[in-house]
């Protein structure tokens, strides 16, 4: 999560919503990539830090799935990342800050709880909540 943090506040500077991802092998304990949020950057609203952080891996396996491996991400993923961990077959999601308003693994729409969901990844909330979600806050009081 140290990682995924540093990822977050490297997007925060540049003018991203500070959120960072890592995908690890947990086997060897390998970092297979790690991404921050680049929606502005990229001029794309896919660009969240898990989206980028799945391309990579993928690209670098040369596979559309990613079995057994783990992902730490900031922020509770939106359903738009929920569906890409899915349907990359990611074992298990670990997140710092819960998002009662966008998050859609324990908050809104619940999407691997959902029947039509076709993997369900491990999911484990509210790591480093505290430090991600101040991250969070103080980007948002600072453009207000």
């Amino acid at each position: 999560m140290e990682l995924a943090l540093a990822e977050a506040e490297a997007a925060g500077r540049q003018g991203e919503v500070p959120v960072g991802a890592v995908l690890v092998d947990p086997a060897t304990g390998k970092v297979l990539t790690a991404a921050g949020n680049a929606t502005e950057r990229h001029a794309d609203p896919t660009a969240h830090a898990e989206i980028l952080a799945i391309r990579a891996a993928c690209a670098a396996a040369g596979s559309p799935r990613l079995p057994g491996t783990d992902l730490y991400v900031t922020l509770e993923p939106c359903a738009m990342c929920a569906a890409a961990i899915a349907n990359a077959r990611i074992a298990r999601v670990y997140y710092g800050a819960y998002d009662p308003k966008g998050g859609a693994v324990d908050h809104g729409v619940r999407f691997f709880q959902q029947p039509t969901c076709l993997h369900r990844p491990e999911t484990y909330g509210g790591i480093e909540e505290v430090r991600a979600g101040e991250l969070l806050r103080k980007f948002f009081r600072e453009r207000r």
